[in-house]
């Protein structure tokens, strides 16, 4: 439902499904929406149940939407094989600003796939990796 009217709802910026219980299939549900939304800024989906499945979902939503500037999927057991997915994501350019990826559990070797896309990447101004699976390898 939530879906279907962000898809034809002109004027919403901000949503907030911070502690629901959105999974993979909720994101599949959001991710259509964020293809054709254009006017929304801010999703928020920390303390979900995304996994790495949702949240390859939210990406290809993003590849598409011009207009989602904010992103926070904190804590939601991602993992490092959306590395390359978010990392040709960011490559690609989008309208994402801030995108807030902390409680997770992204590694050292998501980050070089992170760091290649960041090499490229002009849109992206704050990216929030803290308190996930990073050591001094990650850091190269």
């Amino acid at each position: 439902w939530l879906s279907e009217a962000l898809k034809n709802n002109n004027s919403l910026t901000n949503v907030n499904l911070t502690r629901n219980k959105i999974d993979a299939e909720g994101c599949k549900w959001i991710s259509e929406a964020l293809k054709i939304n254009n006017t929304l800024t801010t999703l928020d989906l920390k303390y979900n149940q995304l996994y790495s499945e949702g949240f390859k979902w939210l990406i290809e939503g993003l590849i598409t939407n011009k207009t989602l500037t904010i992103l926070d999927v904190s804590c939601n057991k991602i993992d490092l094989t959306v590395g390359e997915w978010l990392a040709e994501t960011l490559k690609i350019g989008n309208s994402l600003k801030t995108l807030v990826i902390s409680l997770n559990q992204i590694s050292s070797k998501a980050c070089k796939s992170l760091s290649e896309a960041l090499k490229i990447n002009r849109s992206l101004s704050t990216l929030n990796l803290s308190t996930n699976q990073i050591d001094a390898e990650g850091c190269r």
